[in-house]
């Protein structure tokens, strides 16, 4: 089934949104405001549970995987799910594929939500990574007091590297192999300029490591290493897989949802 024909059924659809990004949460609210082209959505929020007090959109929640995409296709069949969203973390990259996959045991459309990457600009002076690993080998060249914003559950590629100092900022402490020389902020974001000014300064930052999640939330720590003249290593987001409609914005998956595009894309 293709993703045209799928998105435009009629009342009565049930719309799985693999959640846990801010556009997942703005897609659940938009849904619970009102009906989308006069057809009433039900709407579940599937969150993966690495967070230990999530907070819940609006809808129906669960928590937890799925069991792989098997798993997630004998789920959207039993619970009669006709449209599923993809609204995880960019760097979701094994939840994405399964979704995909499960489009195609199922025949259910899926819609991968992604916000637009970070491109640089004036004053900016960024290394690229393909991949964690790839960021930890090139990271002791460009400073010793790392600000590392790539999240608590990939620290331990940095486990190695003995003489960088490194700080993070996590809602949750880190667990597993983390890096010897670490101080852990627990804070939940979104941060402000002038908060991400003060952090920089107060702990020397002198290079931050961050993944290219796109969108304005995590900006601001981009601003103030700019001004700063401090160097940012950048984690290329893994790619969406091939054939999944793609839309950069909920406005954009809310017209898929009313059968409006968008055309997969590779």
């Amino acid at each position: 089934m293709s993703a045209e024909a799928g998105a435009a059924g009629g009342p009565g659809r049930h719309v799985l949104i693999l959640g846990g990004t801010t556009e997942a949460r703005r897609l659940a609210e938009a849904l619970a405001r009102g009906p989308v082209h006069a057809s009433p959505y039900r709407v579940t929020n599937s969150l993966a549970g690495r967070v230990a007090a999530p907070v819940l959109p609006p809808g129906e929640t669960r928590i937890g995987g799925f069991g792989g995409a098997a798993g997630l296709a004998d789920w959207i069949a039993a619970h009669g799910v006709t449209h599923v969203v993809d609204a995880t973390h960019p760097f979701a990259e094994r939840m994405s594929f399964h979704a995909a996959e499960s489009e195609a045991l199922t025949g259910v459309p899926v819609l991968a939500l992604r916000r637009p990457g970070w491109t640089p600009g004036p004053g900016d002076a960024w290394t690229f990574a393909d991949d964690l690993a790839g960021a930890a080998a090139v990271l002791p060249a460009l400073g010793g007091r790392a600000f590392l914003t790539t999240g608590r559950t990939g620290l331990h590629v940095f486990a190695d590297l003995t003489d960088t100092w490194f700080l993070v900022r996590s809602v949750d402490p880190p667990q597993g192999p983390v890096p010897p020389r670490l101080e852990t902020v627990l804070a939940r974001g979104p941060f402000d300029l002038e908060e991400e000014r003060e952090l920089l300064a107060r702990h020397r930052i002198d290079v931050l490591v961050t993944k290219d999640s796109g969108g304005g939330a995590t900006a601001p720590k981009l601003t103030a290493a700019r001004e700063a003249g401090i160097p940012v290593l950048v984690v290329r987001r893994p790619p969406v897989p091939e054939g999944v409609a793609r839309a950069e914005s909920v406005e954009e998956a809310l017209r898929w949802l009313g059968g409006e595009g968008p055309h997969p894309l590779g």
